[in-house]
């Protein structure tokens, strides 16, 4: 395997690392702070569910390895700069305690680094156009599921005593947490698998955007 390729896999994980520093916790928060499990417990349920979605699918990382730009035009150095300035982008704004989207930042970054390579031409605008939809309409359809689900708990949950709903709503977050946690590996564990992916395609090591097993 070229040397660039052992970059690019070390680069992809630290880039990951640090995706860990902002979501990973999301999973875990409620169940600790409600204590219905201890720091151990939480971290062992949302590491078993960050595997099993990141091998559940591969959609996320086909996207990300040819929805921005096409593999067979540009080179791994692209690939390299766009992980190096991914990384610290989340690795600043994280320490500065500002809200930043590690989607946004790879995609970004990716855009930036092939635009600067060849140009507005090598991007692939049909890709993108289904990329930023679904982030700019994913919030919305958040904020609405959020709302209903809260008026939902509140008609049918809200004359119970807090004694009551404290233990059958803490058990029920094992349930929440583990979703969370498994929805995350199959979207941001699937990041760094579609950047590897892109980088042994446009090394010619792989003939189509398909992702090897090897990769997870």
């Amino acid at each position: 395997m070229h040397e660039i390729i052992l970059i690019i896999v070390a680069l992809a994980i630290i880039f990951e690392i640090s995706n860990g520093w902002n979501d990973s916790a999301n999973a875990i928060a409620t169940v600790i702070s409600t204590r219905v499990l201890s720091p151990f417990q939480a971290v062992a349920l949302a590491a078993c569910m960050n595997i099993l979605g990141a091998f559940f699918s591969t959609e996320v990382a086909k996207t990300i390895g040819e929805g921005v730009v096409s593999p067979d035009a540009i080179t791994n150095t692209v690939v390299i700069a766009a992980l190096v300035t991914a990384f610290l982008w989340n690795a600043i704004l994280t320490r500065m305690g500002l809200p930043i989207s590690c989607s946004h930042a790879l995609i970004g970054a990716l855009m930036g680094a092939s635009v600067a390579y060849g140009g507005f031409a090598i991007l692939n605008f049909a890709g993108l156009k289904k990329i930023f939809l679904s982030l700019m309409i994913s919030p919305a359809i958040g904020v609405l599921l959020g709302y209903l689900m809260m008026k939902f708990l509140l008609k049918f949950f809200g004359a119970y005593s807090p004694g009551t709903l404290n233990r059958t709503f803490g058990r029920l977050q094992l349930i929440s947490s583990a979703f969370m946690a498994f929805s995350h590996g199959s979207n941001d564990a699937q990041k760094g698998m579609g950047i590897i992916t892109l980088a042994l395609v446009s090394d010619g090591l792989l003939g189509s955007l398909e992702v090897p097993s090897g990769s997870f």
